[in-house]
């Protein structure tokens, strides 16, 4: 129980760092992915993918530096379903989650202030729900990227898979990019209820808002456990998976 409470890790000095990092990885996370949706002619809209890559690589990006202090997780989803597995404590997820919302809400308004006017008339980043899909299809939608995405950042961080060394940041990245191919047209692809409560909190725009934080946090709690229960590897499994 006190570990997965983890009142004695909250209490470190350590801990601030790792907030930190949360913070300014929203916040580059929100920028730099939001600064790829924006139409720079009226006639030319950014395409699938190119937003797909741009989130994508952002995500690999910062999972290369800022991983090693905090793990990362730059996504309320991310740390739900870590907590659910067992790999992040509940005051460690709560302090997460906020970190994440502010940052996120900070780099939508730092990028809403760099735009020209007429770039940042409308909303910028903002995920919305194509007109002919009803919420339930967006939630469902929203799920099943999202569990694609957290049971690919438990397979790839996980201690005891020795073939993932080095390349967690680019299965992450690559994953985003796919699931964004494939959900962009239909939800606009939150995945990270964070990166989508940030252009809503600055435009003032929270319709079907509620969509990008059920589906993607019931996405990643179930791939939580879904890994726990079923997927984590022993180590004799991983030796035995790779014999060919």
């Amino acid at each position: 129980m006190k570990e997965f409470v983890g009142l004695e890790e909250i209490t470190k000095l350590d801990f601030l760092v790792m907030l930190f990092a949360e913070i300014l990885g929203t916040f580059l996370l929100v920028i730099i992915g939001c600064a790829s949706c924006v139409s720079w002619t009226s006639t030319e809209s950014p395409n699938v993918l190119h937003i797909a890559f741009t989130f994508g690589l952002a995500v690999a990006s910062l999972a290369q530096v800022l991983g090693p202090i905090s793990g990362c997780h730059v996504n309320p989803a991310v740390s739900i379903g870590l907590l659910v597995s067992g790999n992040c404590s509940f005051l460690k997820t709560v302090s997460y989650v906020i970190c994440q919302c502010c940052g996120a809400i900070a780099g939508s308004a730092v990028l809403k202030q760099l735009l020209p006017g007429k770039q940042s008339a409308g909303p910028v980043g903002l995920t919305a729900l194509h007109p002919e899909v009803t919420a339930g299809q967006g939630v469902t939608v929203e799920i099943i990227i999202t569990f694609l995405l957290v049971l690919v950042v438990h397979a790839v961080t996980d201690p005891k898979r020795t073939d993932a060394k080095g390349w967690a940041p680019l299965a992450i990245g690559l994953t985003i990019s796919v699931a964004h191919m494939a959900a962009v047209p239909i939800t606009g692809s939150s995945m990270n209820p964070a990166r989508s409560l940030g252009p809503a909190v600055v435009d003032y725009k929270y319709n079907n808002l509620w969509i990008y934080w059920v589906g993607p946090l019931i996405g990643g709690a179930v791939a939580g456990c879904v890994y726990r229960m079923g997927l984590k590897p022993s180590k004799e499994d991983d030796e035995a998976s790779y014999d060919f």
